[in-house]
């Protein structure tokens, strides 16, 4: 092999391994996204059984049910549609009725959604982003000025 061949086989094979090792992050992170839906998104929404996703709205009054432990079951609203959420685990302190929230997790076999994580926002003038943007298109929610 000339010193011209072994020069392009060596950038050929550097070339091939950086291909390999875009395609496999792009694969791996493909395969981590959560998808945001509001409660009404769901109606339109394919989802595949057992599909992670974000699920934003509003604690729905009244809906918070403690059961044994750290279980609790709430309603997710964005005023058109509701969906009832399991959780195991310490909600955030901030938690509470009416609050804007996010939770992740999965839809069970009896379509009830099972959260394995939950967000709320921070203060009171906070609420994420999705949920706000949502919401205001929905004329649901009001963003205050001080």
């Amino acid at each position: 092999m000339t010193r011209k061949q072994k020069r392009l086989s060596v950038i050929a094979g550097a070339l091939a391994f950086l291909g390999a090792a875009t395609a496999l992050t792009f694969y791996a992170l493909g395969q981590k996204a959560s998808y945001f839906y509001m409660p009404a998104d769901l109606q339109t929404a394919t989802l595949q059984p057992g599909q992670r996703i974000r699920l934003g709205g509003l604690v729905e009054g009244g809906s918070i049910v403690r059961g044994q432990g750290t279980q609790v079951e709430f309603s997710v609203t964005d005023s058109e549609k509701t969906v009832k959420v399991r959780y195991t685990g310490i909600l955030p302190d901030l938690f509470r009725e009416g609050q804007g929230v996010i939770t992740e997790g999965s839809f069970g076999p009896d379509n009830e959604f099972i959260a394995d994580s939950v967000l709320a926002k921070h203060d009171e003038n906070y609420m994420p982003k999705e949920v706000a943007d949502s919401l205001k298109a929905k004329g649901v929610w009001q963003e205050t000025t001080q």
